[in-house]
């Protein structure tokens, strides 16, 4: 299916309200509602909604589908202000009586850029969605796998990663590290020019994500990438 970059941005459900960016801190409306857990779980029932009227606005074929965020669990309000990037798992399913997740896979990524969460909460203009599949997310890991190691074989990479997961310095099949990354200082950065749409950094603390269009660097941990990984490849259907 390819990458689907969606320029038009849903529209903001903030835009009668001052948009301060709040930062690394906790402030105004967020406090209103709470902090820690209850404030984490709102916003995440707040993206899981604007993330469903997504699909439901730009892939209306889906008559049957689970959404839910890989990124909430277990973080904290001052933690998920500087996530630059938003997960939402995807899969379809035949209706039914207790149902079984059965169906295609997708992962909808969403970019967030600075002050996409400010004292009312999120702000969903700050944000540009990307829907990928796995043969997208595989040609994604091969790209990047390419530029941070020496192993330049695309069949051969795939063939691993089929296996294997990405992890802090190499890609790992179960507790064997298989293809060791470049070392590299905090500072440095290798770039491959992955697509119309993005660039592919790779320096030992990230996958570096470089948007075309908006010209922000965004960066995805390793715990997100084994997180996608795991969810399209694993045997076991979720």
């Amino acid at each position: 299916m390819g990458l689907l970059l969606i320029v038009t941005l849903i529209p903001p459900n903030l835009s009668s309200q001052n948009k301060g960016d709040i930062g690394l801190g906790i402030a105004g409306g967020l406090l209103a509602i709470g902090s820690g857990i209850a404030a984490v779980e709102q916003m995440k029932e707040s993206a899981e909604l604007t993330a469903t009227q997504w699909v439901l606005s730009n892939l209306p074929e889906k008559t049957s589908f689970s959404l839910k965020t890989l990124d909430f669990d277990g973080k904290k309000l001052k933690d998920m202000s500087s996530v630059s990037v938003i997960s939402f798992k995807i899969q379809e399913f035949t209706p039914g009586d207790k149902p079984k997740l059965d169906g295609k896979k997708e992962v909808l990524l969403a970019f967030t850029s600075q002050g996409w969460i400010n004292e009312y909460g999120i702000n969903f203009d700050k944000i540009k969605w990307f829907l990928i599949d796995a043969e997208e997310w595989m040609n994604m890991m091969v790209a990047y796998v390419k530029v941070a190691s020496e192993e330049k074989d695309e069949t051969a990479l795939e063939e691993t990663l089929e296996e294997g997961r990405v992890v802090n310095k190499s890609v790992k099949i179960k507790s064997k590290l298989t293809i060791p990354f470049y070392k590299l200082e905090g500072d440095m950065y290798v770039v491959t020019d992955y697509s119309e749409d993005m660039k592919l950094l790779y320096n030992e603390r990230s996958l570096g994500i470089f948007l075309k269009d908006t010209k922000d660097l965004v960066q995805m941990g390793r715990g997100d990438l084994i997180k996608i990984h795991e969810f399209f490849f694993d045997e076991e259907d979720e």
